[in-house]
């Protein structure tokens, strides 16, 4: 059995709970740049000249409730709906500033103002009919009975036809997806997806799937878990969709806390359905790294339901970032009872777990050093060399202990990212 990992005193966990349901955002900031290019190096020339602007657009898949705020403008909240949407939206990098101003602020540690990032523009495209969908039998199958079959395939045409357009401005044929975690807004996923794409340098096409989550109050964590729970089916559709999308070669998910839990179970889902049709899920799929960011998710059921049905083989690589101060996978830990698997590190395991995590080589675990913040939660998108390790992985499709992943290597499949990791 692994080692338990103690949390902070009741009353602090309480206290911190209470400050992370009420806390309001007073704007999203440009996240900091990350080490890799201190020294310069940020790769405008590959970048196509219609994506270097300081205004990007970003594609949208939500199961959250369409709603219109006082002023008449489109909003999504935490209520859940039926229906899977499509949209865009506009995010504008900074108040009145250039491209050549962004990017010289994409390469400055200390840069002299704060570049906020806001969404402009939220526009539905396409709407997916209701689900569950009327379904029959027919030669003792079962078979989604029309109109809904119809509209549903329809639905999907138009979503492919705009990934097709979307990877057509793209200089590579990739996506990055990104799902967000527990009490997360709308505008909050899609401005992290901003940021992600952004300092990876800009050579996918980025989506951000966002499901009911945020919704607030003394049992919101509870509230948003089911909301996960509802969300899966959705997800699979998704995943699904772009498993059949014409020019897409790969794709990159990034995944942070609770919405760990949400890609991997729904992926476990479709490895098997995909292994019980005798197909290769790695190739069916194209997933070329999986991301889980302090993943909000019981150690034992990780073991029992990811890695003893060998869940890592469905992908090119999965990276998991961990770091054992993380007080908001504290709380979750106290509420939940089971040791939470981004706060393990190497020294946690026991010795069968560690012959176990050693026999996944494609699956590697990385200790964040130098983590700040009050929660010590988000350092994915605050942390200057998680950043940096991110965008290497997916521009380069870099590997631990390469000269272009230079982690410090610990045991087996287990790593130590450094604060000052490929600082120039």
């Amino acid at each position: 059995m692994h080692k338990s990992i103690k949390y902070p005193h009741r009353f602090f966990v309480l206290l911190l709970s209470i400050l992370l349901l009420s806390a309001c955002s007073s704007g999203h900031p440009l996240v900091p740049t990350p080490n890799i290019y201190s020294g310069g190096g940020y790769p405008a020339a590959d970048i196509p000249l219609e994506q270097r602007s300081p205004i990007s657009d970003f594609i949208y898949i939500t199961d959250r409730v369409a709603e219109q705020d006082k002023k008449g403008n489109l909003v999504y909240k935490a209520k859940r709906s039926r229906s899977m949407v499509v949209g865009k939206i506009s995010v504008k990098f900074g108040k009145d500033i250039t491209w050549p101003e962004l990017l010289k602020a994409s390469q400055t540690i200390k840069r002299k103002k704060t570049i906020k990032l806001e969404i402009t523009k939220t526009v539905e495209l396409i709407k997916f009919p209701n689900t569950p969908m009327p379904f029959g039998m027919q030669k003792g199958k079962f078979i989604t009975l029309e109109p809904g079959a119809s509209d549903y395939a329809a639905a999907e045409q138009d979503f492919q036809t705009l990934l097709k357009e979307e990877l057509a401005l793209s200089r590579r044929k990739e996506v990055i997806l990104f799902i967000h975690g527990f009490n997360n807004k709308f505008a909050d996923a899609g401005l992290a997806l901003a940021d992600l794409w952004h300092f990876s340098g800009r050579s996918a096409v980025p989506l951000f799937y966002t499901w009911p989550a945020a919704n607030g109050g003394l049992f919101g964590y509870f509230k948003d878990r089911e909301s996960g729970d509802f969300t899966i089916f959705h997800l699979k559709e998704l995943l699904r969709m772009l498993s059949r999308a014409k020019g897409l070669e790969s794709i990159h998910i990034i995944a942070h806390s609770r919405g760990t839990d949400i890609i991997t179970t729904a992926m476990r889902e479709l490895v098997i359905e995909t292994r019980a049709a005798g197909l290769d899920p790695k190739k069916i799929f194209k997933i070329s790294n999986l991301f889980l960011a302090a993943p909000d998710m019981d150690f034992g059921i990780v073991e029992q339901r990811l890695i003893a049905e060998k869940f890592g083989t469905a992908f090119g690589q999965i990276t998991v970032y961990m770091n054992k101060g993380d007080s908001a996978l504290s709380l979750s830990q106290l509420l939940m009872s089971g040791t939470r698997f981004g706060r393990m590190d190497d020294d946690n395991l026991s010795d069968e777990d560690r012959k176990i995590f050693a026999n996944v080589k494609n699956v590697n675990f990385i200790n964040v050093k130098g983590v700040s913040g009050f929660t010590g939660h988000s350092y994915y998108r605050t942390h200057r060399g998680v950043l940096s390790d991110i965008a290497v992985t997916i521009r380069e499709k870099a590997k631990p202990g390469s000269s272009q992943r230079p982690l410090i290597h610990n045991k087996d499949n287990f790593w130590t990212l450094p604060k000052s990791y490929l600082l120039k």
